[in-house]
């Protein structure tokens, strides 16, 4: 970029675009176990999510915290979206074809 572009914009650091924030709020999201049908929530860091290249290889799971079997579920875009917006760990799979 030429400097008559950039003219008029004032550079942001990360302290000042966050001087305003306290505290972030942790996310938590509810789930269910099948096995044990026990209800509960769980943090980000207790749910890994999936994204394969179909609705079939797209999954989060979880351990379940009451029985401690583990759980897998389909991951529709609405799930894939709001658990990757939470901050969950994602692997994405590749097709090798």
């Amino acid at each position: 970029m030429n400097e008559s572009a950039t003219s008029g914009v004032r550079a942001v650091t990360v302290a000042s675009a966050f001087a305003g924030m306290r505290s972030v709020t942790p996310v938590v999201f509810r789930a269910g176990c099948p096995d044990c049908r026990g209800r509960f929530e769980l943090a980000a860091q207790a749910l890994r999510l999936v994204v394969g290249a179909s609705s079939r290889t797209t999954f989060y799971s979880f351990t379940c915290p009451a029985c401690g079997a583990g759980v897998r579920k389909p991951a529709g875009e609405r799930v894939v979206e709001l658990l990757t917006g939470g901050g969950v760990s994602t692997l994405r799979l590749h097709s090798t074809v």
